[in-house]
């Protein structure tokens, strides 16, 4: 009764002020919808009536005998199903499924079995409908009649199968074969249906705990394929499935399979390659793009995977074989291959300054490295950012070369010539961290905190880190020495001497053992196993800084480093995702939470191509990873 003259006070209200009845009914659903979900039922259920007698809409009436069933008012569920069932002259599948469900949850199983024939006989001779009545049963846990629903359709309608919708019942059937067979055929009468699928099943193998789902639902693709091998479709859902597994190899053969059949895959692959790529798969990604480049020159996609093809091939070096002095000559040879046959044009100055790395940093040749810059510098139309990155690694070979005033005058210049800008502040970061080599604390940290306010997150990062180092160490009580030892491995760091700087790092523990440099030595330790593909000590490495210095600025760095040699070196992926989990989690406000996400989601299954096709991989990027000194 009160709820009642609520409603009229509310319509009298509205009437005297001229209020929309529109807005009016938008007003009660919303309230009744705030007491079901707050399962008040018994407030809920008038205004769900009274929204039904006013706009008839079936919607209410679902939410208003529910209303009732959880009221248990099972005598007056069945005169208003029953009186709408009068309305309609018996013609609405809905309303006898919702008298079966009341029926059967008073045991009356027989008389709801018999409602629940009704209903499928009356169903219109339509689409809709069929899937009508089929979502009611699923609404109320019905599936197996949901899925005589469409089969029915599928016998009295011509040319509509319900793949997708009965796919949706098996599902929730758990008989995983059959769905997976409707999908396929799903996939096969329209490949554009392929995204569809590819977004249900991530859900359904999210949950694929011990691969059992996985291995059986490929064995029913290749079943189809090899009945059926004109569909291309089912081989695109094959390469979609080796992919959720990382397993580049298989997913390339099938993509080169269905290319050699059609011709037109070129796009396809390519994008498999860069998948391969930021996944650190450098050898599927060196063949994808061989694949491309063996077309020819006539190829779109020529002149990318050539330098693509040398990009994989110089991270597999840095990366993997960074002590392999015969793969090193080896890929000098390519790249002045390289460079021969594009030309010095301004597409190259990317792997001309990776060529100059090569040979600097880790073939001691900084004379002909410094030549490859500078000729490089004298191509025409070079774009600004072109002549700024280029110049920059120059002054890096410089700082190599021990001529740390030349490298600080050409910092200098790349400076000037991009005030506010990203790149500039990258640069006055590698300047101030020159300084810092040098041992010129004091001007180092007066440039680094200036960068503190980059408007480039990871260069505000690195500056933060590098002058909490200085300020944290350079004050004490006792001698600068340590510092000045410590600047001295990160400098034999830089040039890749790593042995000298593991030797200097461990003159610093033993003579002064108890030093704040502790976790800062452990990081660099860390990094220079990761080079030498030592990733076991490594990791002890950087979880003893995570469990001995938690609160410590290098705490997330070291965090993320140890997820990513779990998930792409001690194929450990259970443990990198709990490790980028443990990130968000303690690590909010970090600049690898962005990053720990989109792992994490890629580990725990979800779909992993819609970041595919972006852009080309930044040529200097090091995934944040430190497995090269980033300065």
């Amino acid at each position: 009764m009160k709820k009642k003259l609520f409603i009229l006070i509310i319509a009298i209200i509205g009437s005297l002020y001229g209020f929309p009845q529109g807005k009016l009914k938008q007003l009660n659903s919303q309230l009744a919808l705030k007491y079901y979900n707050n399962k008040d039922y018994e407030k809920a259920a008038p205004l769900f009536k009274e929204l039904f007698d006013i706009s008839r809409n079936k919607y209410y009436f679902k939410y208003y005998f529910t209303c009732l069933l959880q009221l248990k008012d099972y005598e007056t569920a069945e005169k208003v199903v029953l009186k709408e069932i009068r309305k309609s002259n018996s013609s609405v599948p809905d309303y006898f499924i919702h008298w079966g469900h009341l029926l059967k949850i008073q045991e009356k199983t027989e008389e709801a079995k018999e409602k629940y024939r009704k209903a499928i006989r009356i169903i219109p001779g339509n689409k809709a409908a069929y899937i009508n009545a089929a979502n009611t049963f699923m609404q109320w846990g019905e599936y197996e009649m949901a899925q005589e629903v469409y089969l029915k359709g599928r016998q009295k309608l011509r040319n509509e199968e319900f793949n997708y919708e009965l796919a949706r019942v098996y599902l929730y059937l758990r008989n995983y074969t059959l769905m997976m067979e409707e999908y396929l055929d799903f996939v096969k009468e329209n490949e554009k249906n392929l995204n569809r699928v590819q977004g249900n099943l991530s859900s359904v193998l999210y949950r694929d705990v011990n691969n059992s789902l996985r291995d059986e639902f490929k064995k029913i693709i290749l079943k189809h394929i090899q009945k059926e091998p004109q569909i291309i479709s089912y081989n695109r859902l094959l390469i979609w499935f080796f992919l959720q597994e990382r397993n580049f190899t298989s997913a390339l053969r099938q993509a080169i399979a269905i290319d050699r059949r059609t011709g037109n895959e070129d796009a396809q692959i390519a994008n498999l390659a860069k998948m391969a790529l930021n996944n650190r798969n450098y050898t599927e990604a060196r063949n994808a793009f061989a694949y491309l480049l063996n077309k020819g020159e006539g190829n779109p996609y020529y002149t990318q995977s050539y330098l693509q093809n040398l990009h994989s091939s110089y991270l597999y070096f840095i990366r993997e074989e960074s002590r392999n002095l015969a793969l090193a000559e080896g890929l000098v040879q390519k790249f002045k291959e390289g460079i021969e046959t594009l030309g010095y044009t301004p597409i190259i100055s990317p792997l001309l300054i990776e060529y100059a790395h090569l040979l600097a940093f880790y073939l001691g040749r900084e004379d002909e490295a410094i030549k490859v810059l500078r000729k490089g510098l004298a191509i025409k139309n070079l774009k600004t950012n072109e002549i700024g990155k280029l110049k920059t690694k120059l002054a890096d070979v410089y700082v190599y070369a021990n001529d740390p005033w030349e490298a600080m005058l050409i910092y200098s210049q790349v400076i000037d010539a991009f005030k506010n800008n990203t790149l500039s502040d990258e640069v006055k970061l590698k300047k101030a961290r020159l300084g810092y080599f040098l041992g010129n604390f004091r001007w180092a940290q007066a440039q680094l905190d200036v960068l503190k306010a980059s408007t480039s997150k990871l260069t505000s990062n690195d500056a933060f880190e590098l002058s909490l180092l200085i300020s944290s160490n350079l004050d004490l009580d006792t001698t600068d020495v340590p510092l000045q030892l410590f600047a001295k491995a990160d400098l034999l760091l830089f040039r890749n001497q790593d042995s000298i700087a593991l030797a200097t790092l461990d003159t610093i523990e033993n003579l002064y053992p108890y030093h704040s440099l502790a976790d800062d030595i452990l990081f660099r330790k860390a990094k220079i196993y990761i080079k030498r593909n030592n990733y076991t000590v490594a990791a002890a490495n950087l979880g003893q800084i995570i469990s001995d210095f938690p609160y410590d600025v290098l705490a997330d760095d070291a965090l993320f480093l140890l997820a990513g040699l779990n998930q792409f070196h001690l194929n450990r992926p259970e443990k990198a995702q709990e490790l980028y989990k443990q990130m968000m989690v303690n690590y909010p406000g970090s600049i690898y939470v962005v990053e720990s996400r989109k792992r994490f989601r890629e580990l725990r299954g979800d779909n992993i191509e819609e970041d595919v096709g972006k852009g080309e991989p930044e040529y200097d990027s090091l995934f944040f990873e430190g497995l090269e000194y980033k300065y």
